[in-house]
């Protein structure tokens, strides 16, 4: 388990929140007055803002708010929607979740970045979310009676978690006609469940990895060691709707996979080139499918990638979703933090995938059974192609 220093120091690839900017209409607008200020000023700017609102300002000011609403507004005039400032309880947040523990509902969010829309992509087996009828694929529209499109992915968890034994209300919309639906879960101690396998008919592996966080190379590691002991001869990992994390685990991952070679390279503002290897000290030898669709990204992506370029595997699904960013975590020593995208990623082949994707090897497109719900044939695909290689 990493501390927060160590956590704070991380890079970060996962596939996060959009920025959203709302302009208001006023009316009764009286006609303004010039302030003499220089555009570039930007102390002097604030200076004066400040003097207007103390002389003028209606309502009660909340000097942290107005504080932390300066810091936030900064770092999204980058627009960049991968680099957001976190204020203390966000900070917070961001480490509980990443450690693996946290008190909140069970529920993995991602958001698309270009409609905003926030989704429930996984909910946990026995979860708070799973006891309220929350379901897999459920639209997040409502947390208590904040609407949630478009706000950034992390203020949304925020509002989501909370002191155990208390209560949220969450609107989603549901299957294909969007039915609205309002539950209420109550809030436990979650362990984050990272990774689930299970061993199939004809000694294959299934190996599902639902996000990278600290907690989830070892969660890794242990499912490739029981699915071994079981006489395992073949292997499906599935990242399907894996929206990433953090880019030292999933590496580590790689490396449990890989022989002796490039995992991944990273390029800065610079151009300074670094690089992430595999040793030699493991090896999966086995046939290997890697499932992927349009929500895998980031390190998912970084996975699937190594795979494919080594060729030691198959990759099996849709085009994964095209993040090829990292991002950095920097502590401002008072509790709170800055994310900031610091250098894009490129494929043991130098292929840059942003906004571009990974291309399958086999493509197959999910096909819903209405009939049989557990019917999945991706999964299946994946079974055959590694049939024909045992």
């Amino acid at each position: 388990m990493k501390n927060k220093k160590s956590f704070i120091q991380g890079a970060l690839c996962g596939a996060l929140a959009i920025l959203s900017v709302v302009g208001l209409m006023s009316c009764g607008m009286k006609a303004y007055s010039r302030e003499n200020v220089s555009g570039n000023d930007t102390s002097g700017k604030l200076g004066t803002l400040r003097k207007l609102i103390d002389e003028t300002f209606l309502g009660e000011v909340e000097e942290e708010e107005l504080r932390e609403g300066i810091y936030k507004g900064f770092i999204s005039g980058l627009d960049d929607p991968y680099s957001v400032y976190y204020d203390e309880d966000e900070t917070r947040t961001l480490i509980e979740t990443t450690e693996g523990e946290y008190d909140g509902i069970g529920a993995v969010l991602s958001q698309d970045i270009d409609t905003g829309i926030v989704t429930l992509i996984r909910i946990y087996e026995g979860s708070p979310a799973m006891e309220a009828g929350l379901k897999d694929n459920d639209i997040l529209y409502k947390v208590e009676d904040l609407e949630v499109t478009g706000e950034d992915l992390s203020e949304v968890v925020s509002h989501i978690k909370g002191e155990k034994g208390t209560e949220v209300n969450l609107t989603v919309y549901r299957g294909k006609n969007h039915e609205e639906i309002t539950v209420t879960a109550v809030r436990n101690r979650i362990q984050a469940q990272t990774v689930s396998h299970r061993m199939m008919d004809g000694g294959i592996g299934y190996i599902a990895v639902s996000e990278f966080d600290l907690v989830t190379y070892d969660q890794y590691k242990q499912a490739l060691e029981d699915l071994e002991s079981q006489g395992m001869k073949g292997l499906i990992v599935d990242l399907r709707n894996n929206p990433g994390g953090n880019l030292t685990t999933v590496c580590d991952m790689v490396d449990l996979m890989l022989p002796e070679g490039l995992i991944v390279y990273t390029k800065d503002k610079s151009g300074k080139k670094e690089e992430i290897s595999s040793d030699d000290a493991h090896q999966f030898n086995l046939p290997l499918a890697v499932l992927v669709n349009g929500n895998s990204a980031s390190a998912s992506e970084i996975y699937a990638g190594a795979i494919q370029d080594h060729g030691t595997g198959t990759i099996v699904g849709t085009q994964s979703y095209g993040k090829g960013l990292v991002q950095q975590i920097f502590d401002l020593k008072d509790g709170t933090s800055v994310k900031l995208t610091i250098a894009e990623y490129f494929t043991p082949n130098g292929r840059n995938i942003h906004g571009k994707g990974i291309t399958p090897d086999v493509e197959v497109e999910y096909e819903e059974n209405e009939e049989d719900p557990e019917a999945d044939n991706q999964l299946e695909k994946a079974v055959e192609v590694l049939r024909e290689k045992m």
